[in-house]
């Protein structure tokens, strides 16, 4: 049974797990090494068992934990060349541990059936991914700033989508950010707002995803509350029965998740 849970998931910091019982996959590892570690382990996983580590891109809130995780976890690194060249740069002593492909490129992890999507945001060469055992198949899709057509070839047929709900327009038009930030989340290499996660979520369900899991949710320009009614709009304006279709709801930012099964 392919199954997936979350360890963070926002601006903070990101981290997911999935697995199939016998291979185990990180996407990510932007929080602490030792919460990653004890996440595993409240997961039933040790950290040396771990098959592989899938990066998205190179910002730190989803690198962090790799100088001192990469000591208790084995398993290769895979992430796009400009990707692993650029954290390269900020982390000594790893550059063997990398695996790295193009977007769009399937292969194997652990016992896993992996794919990097190109996705769009404002470092080297971002990606989402998916990954399937044959049977069921999750996609992952955050910090990119629209949805392309690679983003929709790859959700299609998901049957868990992870995907980012991170803004409240007016949240951020009226928050804090100073102006060049604002206008970089907002832009087509920043992040998706509700509205534009709500599509997405909602193409995937259509498609076959029974499960939707709300993720990288900004702190300060968004609430799970926000983000929850902006879903309900998008899914329910087109005749989708949340808790009877689908189940939708939103990662913590900060806590572990229980195991869901994809």
């Amino acid at each position: 049974m392919l199954k997936v849970a979350t360890l963070a998931s926002g601006s903070s910091g990101n981290c997911s797990v999935v697995s199939d019982g016998r291979t185990h996959i990180l996407i990510d590892a932007g929080i602490s090494a030792k919460r990653i570690i004890s996440g595993l382990r409240q997961l039933g996983i040790e950290p040396e068992k771990v098959s592989a580590v899938l990066i998205t891109h190179e910002h730190s809130d989803h690198i962090s934990a790799l100088p001192v995780l990469t000591k208790y976890i084995k398993g290769d690194i895979y992430t796009t060349e400009p990707t692993a060249r650029q954290i390269c740069y900020r982390v000594a002593g790893i550059e063997d541990r990398f695996r790295v492909f193009d977007p769009g490129d399937r292969f194997l992890a652990g016992g896993l059936v992996a794919e990097g999507f190109a996705t769009s945001h404002d470092c080297a060469c971002p990606v989402g991914y998916t990954l399937t055992d044959g049977r069921r198949k999750l996609a992952l899709c955050t910090d990119t700033g629209v949805v392309t057509q690679e983003i929709l070839q790859a959700v299609r047929g998901a049957d868990t989508l992870i995907g980012e709900f991170n803004y409240d327009v007016d949240m951020l038009r009226s928050g804090p950010y100073p102006a060049y930030l604002k206008q970089r989340i907002l832009g087509d290499r920043g992040h998706l707002s509700n509205e534009m996660g709500g599509e997405l979520a909602l193409f995937a369900v259509e498609q076959g995803a029974r499960r939707v899991i709300m993720g990288h949710l900004s702190k300060e320009n968004n609430l799970p509350a926000v983000a929850m009614a902006a879903a309900r709009r998008a899914l329910e304006g087109k005749g989708v029965r949340i808790g009877r279709d689908m189940e939708l709801l939103a990662a913590p930012r900060s806590e572990a998740t229980d195991w869901m099964e994809v």
